[in-house]
């Protein structure tokens, strides 16, 4: 019997794991989708998924450049964030 890694040589991946075809999870995407547009701030947790996480703005102080605390963000820069945890947490 072959083995998983054995399978992955046969399959063409020869350091990493096998892709996954996009088309074989359309009915999976489109329930994640739909479950994402239930919840509140829909479409920005959709634009994290499909766009990836707030890059968070820095701020120079005394010549140091640091990235913003997320008490000092803007309302919707802090919506944001909080969308893009919603977001990472329904996905895994």
């Amino acid at each position: 019997m072959a083995s998983l890694a054995d399978k992955a040589i046969l399959l063409g991946a020869d350091n990493r794991p096998p892709m996954l075809k996009k088309d074989m999870y359309d009915s999976w995407r489109s329930r994640m989708e739909l479950f994402m547009l239930n919840r509140l701030h829909s479409r920005m947790i959709l634009e994290s998924v499909e766009h990836g996480p707030l890059l968070w703005p820095s701020v120079t102080e005394d010549g140091v450049t640091r990235l913003k605390k997320y008490s000092e963000l803007s309302s919707a820069e802090a919506i944001q964030a909080d969308c893009d945890v919603k977001a990472t947490n329904i996905i895994l």
